[in-house]
């Protein structure tokens, strides 16, 4: 079966989506990815769709859902890359993507997602050091 890679960068997991989405890959990346947010216990996802020509509502609703996943695992999610034309049709769609965080880029995603986490990480020095 065909499967997205997902790749650790440091404390972030990166999915990059070169191949049009159909429902079982779809859900199989959702379940893959919630499994390696848990394994590595990343502070962020980053989903580059800029290969995506087409977002339909399934795929809509499953970025809107791997973002609330993620978030109760303790991640955060930012979806870049998106095309005009794909954001015209998801509007078009109804989706309101609720809770997905976007940015043009990798880079600029990389950025939100280091200001996102950044409170996580300070919290977690003053846990380590009240524990000692």
């Amino acid at each position: 079966m065909e499967k997205i890679p997902i790749l650790k960068m440091g404390k972030y997991l990166l999915v990059t989506i070169q191949v049009d989405m159909h429902d079982r890959l779809a859900m199989s990346l959702q379940d893959d990815l919630t499994e390696k947010i848990v394994l590595y216990n990343a502070r962020g996802v980053l989903i580059d769709i800029s290969s995506l020509e087409i977002v339909d509502s399934f795929i809509g609703r499953m970025l809107s859902n791997i973002a609330s996943m993620s978030r109760i695992l303790d991640a955060e999610t930012v979806v870049v890359g998106m095309r005009p034309a794909v954001a015209i049709t998801m509007v078009e769609l109804g989706l309101d993507m609720k809770g997905v965080k976007t940015a043009l880029n990798v880079d600029m995603g990389m950025k939100m997602l280091d200001i996102f986490t950044g409170k996580n990480d300070e919290q977690e020095k003053l846990n380590d050091h009240s524990e000692e």
